[in-house]
């Protein structure tokens, strides 16, 4: 005798403005991993030759840090894609939310001490010009828009299996 067990209950598709967000929190993290990246491979992006040197352990070690933290931090950004995903359903979504929760607390936290490092004298000592702090700044900014998206994304997924819990 065989017994069927009964198919997990399907929730909801996300909604296109989650998915759009969750997209659009992956591309916001390239513009930054591309700089580094430039960066790593000594093409001038504002730092003098000492500075990378002195600061950034350019050329040597500091190479791989800032290739690894920009391949960390895509693959981090890729993280919403599976709130919105059709095709994996994870075993434990109510796991995968409060991860997304925290993740989206970590996120705020982190934007709002960035805000405060990048207006002190310190972090605006080492460029070596205006303008390299403004293309900084440019390549940076959509950095700052992920929390508020990862939260959307992160309420999203929780409201659309909060309700298949209660169905």
């Amino acid at each position: 005798m065989t017994t069927v067990s009964a198919p997990p209950p399907v929730s909801a598709p996300a909604p296109v403005w989650a998915r759009r967000a969750a997209h659009a929190i992956a591309l916001c993290a390239v513009p930054s991993g591309l700089w580094r990246i430039a960066m790593a491979s000594g093409v001038y992006v504002g730092y003098s030759d000492q500075v990378l040197r002195d600061v950034f352990d350019i050329p040597g070690w500091g190479i791989a840090y800032v290739v690894g933290l920009s391949v960390l931090a895509e693959l981090a950004a890729l993280f919403p894609l599976l709130l919105v995903s059709d095709r994996s359903r994870p075993l434990r979504p109510r796991a995968l939310s409060a991860v997304a929760w925290t993740a989206s607390g970590v996120l705020v936290l982190v934007a709002l001490w960035q805000l405060v490092v990048a207006f002190t004298v310190e972090s605006q000592t080492y460029m070596s010009s205006g303008m390299a702090q403004t293309v900084w700044g440019f390549v940076f900014a959509p950095l700052f828009a992920i929390p508020a998206l990862m939260t959307a994304v992160t309420w999203s997924y929780a409201k659309r299996h909060r309700a298949r819990g209660q169905a």
